[in-house]
């Protein structure tokens, strides 16, 4: 079943034939998407199903969707550029001048900004569980002791540590916990009252698309964030965990488009910190010659370079934001994918079409 929109911009009938293609060869059960500027949506519309186990319930406009990696941009990159922009997080000071925990350990010499970057040379995989045990008071310590297994600065090498050592760095610079940090000073400001970390409770894991099968449950992830760090960790990480619907994640991206947005301004309180200086820091090229390009958690397109402008971030689970600040327009593409599959080609190809259509 497919969903549309009375409004309509350049390729939006391309775009649905292109995503129900994608639920007809079996790359994801159903998708979600809207395309917008700094007024609002522009199109949306969805297809498919959450659920193919009950295909009498369609995909809806508001279905909650397991955001993955997106967790890193709702949360820990929107948080700390409030931090930035209020003078409190340096960018470019080693990490151990002015945090405690990991002073006088490897990860003491690391700055943010390599955090940033994915140019800290940490440990490629998180692997919690099997290198420090279930107890989160034993894996934070053990997360901001490891040793690098490079030098920073020498290679771009994406890991989720990066963004869970920036939250442990966000509630330390605060004295708050994440959960609490992201949704009081970004999400409810901005009106994205959808969005939360889980476990949903249950009315909301009800209308959640599932994600993959838990072999050891014999039930799909529902409402349960599907990462097994973030689980490990209770739901709550820099890395993963958020729920969130494309409309929330339409408000948040438009808020980054609309001039003057930030620490102030009408759009909330003076506390929220998405803030026009920190977006534009975050969306040029950090990384000098080393590639991938990287700005700050952000990276370019694929297939596309400085030139376009066109940012993005994707989500294991199947989700992803674009953000082009030179046209002026965001898009948003959430799939539970990984119901069906890990593969990730088929989704690639649909994800670099989908942006090819809305970026024309």
């Amino acid at each position: 079943m497919t969903e549309r929109t009375a409004c309509w911009v350049p390729g939006t009938e391309r775009i649905h034939r292109l995503l129900a293609d994608g639920v007809r060869e079996h790359v994801y059960p159903g998708a979600v998407w809207a395309v917008g500027d700094a007024t609002g949506s522009l199109a949306s519309g969805t297809v498919g199903v959450p659920d193919p186990r009950r295909p009498e319930l369609p995909m809806r406009a508001d279905t909650l969707f397991d955001l993955a990696s997106l967790t890193k941009i709702l949360s820990v990159w929107a948080v700390l550029g409030g931090l930035w922009e209020a003078g409190r997080l340096p960018l470019d000071q080693p990490l151990g001048s002015y945090w405690p925990e990991p002073a006088g350990h490897p990860l003491g010499r690391v700055t943010a900004r390599h955090l940033l970057t994915h140019t800290a040379g940490l440990p490629l995989r998180a692997q919690l569980e099997a290198l420090y045990g279930r107890d989160p008071a034993v894996i934070r310590p053990g997360v901001l002791r490891a040793a690098p297994h490079r030098p920073p600065g020498e290679a771009v090498e994406y890991t989720d540590r990066a963004a869970l050592i920036l939250g442990y760095l966000a509630e330390h610079l605060t004295g708050e916990p994440l959960d609490r940090l992201a949704t009081e000073r970004i999400w409810a400001p901005l009106g994205m009252r959808a969005t939360r970390f889980g476990p949903l409770p249950a009315a909301a894991a009800a209308r959640c698309a599932p994600t993959e099968l838990d072999q050891a449950g014999g039930a799909h992830w529902q409402g349960i964030v599907h990462d097994p760090s973030a689980r490990l960790l209770g739901g709550v990480c820099g890395s993963a965990g958020v729920f969130s619907t494309a409309g929330d994640l339409g408000v948040f991206l438009r808020h980054l488009l609309a001039p003057g947005a930030g620490a102030g301004s009408a759009a909330g309180t003076a506390r929220h910190g998405v803030g026009p200086a920190w977006t534009s820091e975050s969306l040029r090229v950090q990384t000098g010659e080393l590639q991938p390009q990287r700005g700050l958690f952000w990276h370019l397109a694929p297939g596309t370079g400085p030139a376009e402008g066109i940012w993005t971030h994707y989500g294991f689970t199947g989700t992803g934001l674009w953000i082009a600040p030179g046209p002026g327009r965001w898009a948003v593409l959430l799939t539970n994918k990984v119901f069906h599959t890990r593969e990730r080609q088929p989704l690639t190809d649909i994800r670099n079409a989908f942006r090819a259509l809305v970026f024309a």
